[in-house]
């Protein structure tokens, strides 16, 4: 007899990453172009038509991250990001219609975190946070072994709180490169490899503006340990120090020799969370 498996899904404003899971193995992944910017519909197909490829059998439910508010008992998105048409989805309710298939809807972040929950490093935690560091930014939260994603999916939105001018995720995500220094985070990172010193100090920069934020988030939740995810975080190397710098300023010495601040290294994390939320 073959093992259940489960079906993780990532869904971000330019592609959709799919994943057939077994025993926190995905066993077929695939990553396809949507069309953000077409009507709900068209998106909705284009979603379906790349679960039809993957699905089968033995497949028991599915799981899926959104990058938006969710009502979580209903599986309703509000407000998708980047995919302006999806105002208000009844995704649970569809995809169970048209695959027979107990379904499952929560943020991208919090998928993300409960990824490194079950199959990363926060495998050996109980108290987690979670940042996804990318074109803006996202935060899960795990309390006593647990997802806390608040009333309606949106515990962890840490980047929309006040911070300076503006707020942290103006200052703690690809935003900061792009509207402050006026150049893409990637092309920074390149420079910053090659030894370009104004790359380097841009990026030392963000770590700074970072510690601040892990301060915040560290009075608030006191988490054992907070992992650093999404494509920002492939210059860790790089504001590492000037982050640590930052967060030896924290108040109560005894929270930071107790709490971890690693970065992720969990390939598909979100993917692989979103094929779990039937445990949760």
């Amino acid at each position: 007899m073959q093992s259940k498996q489960t079906i993780g899904i990532d869904l971000g404003g330019t592609n959709v990453r799919l994943g057939l899971v077994e025993n926190g193995e995905i066993l077929n992944f695939i990553s396809k172009k949507i069309s953000s910017q077409e009507s709900q519909e068209i998106v909705l197909n284009e979603i379906i038509n790349s679960l039809s490829e993957i699905i089968n059998e033995n497949v028991q439910s599915i799981g899926i991250g959104v990058p938006s508010i969710v009502d979580i008992k209903k599986g309703i998105v509000y407000e998708v990001h980047n995919i302006p048409s999806w105002k208000e989805v009844h995704l649970k309710e569809i995809l169970e219609n048209k695959f027979n298939l107990p379904t499952y809807i929560n943020n991208d972040v919090n998928c993300f975190v409960l990824g490194e929950k079950y199959f990363g490093k926060g495998v050996n935690y109980n108290n987690i946070v979670g940042l996804a560091l990318g074109t803006g930014l996202g935060g899960g939260i795990i309390i006593d072994g647990q997802l806390y994603s608040g009333n309606n999916g949106g515990a962890g939105e840490f980047g929309l709180m006040n911070y300076l001018d503006k707020n942290y995720e103006f200052y703690c995500s690809g935003k900061f490169f792009k509207e402050v220094h006026e150049v893409k985070g990637e092309v920074l990172l390149k420079k910053a490899k090659l030894g370009d010193n104004e790359a380097i100090e841009i990026f030392e920069e963000f770590g700074q503006h970072l510690g601040n934020l892990i301060n915040s988030i560290m009075y608030g939740l006191n988490p054992e340990i907070i992992l650093l995810g999404g494509s920002v975080s492939k210059a860790y190397s790089f504001f590492e120090k000037s982050m640590l710098s930052v967060i030896k300023t924290h108040e109560f010495k005894i929270q930071l020799s107790d709490v971890k601040i690693e970065r992720s290294n969990l390939k598909h994390a979100a993917v692989l969370g979103a094929s779990v939320l039937f445990k949760i």
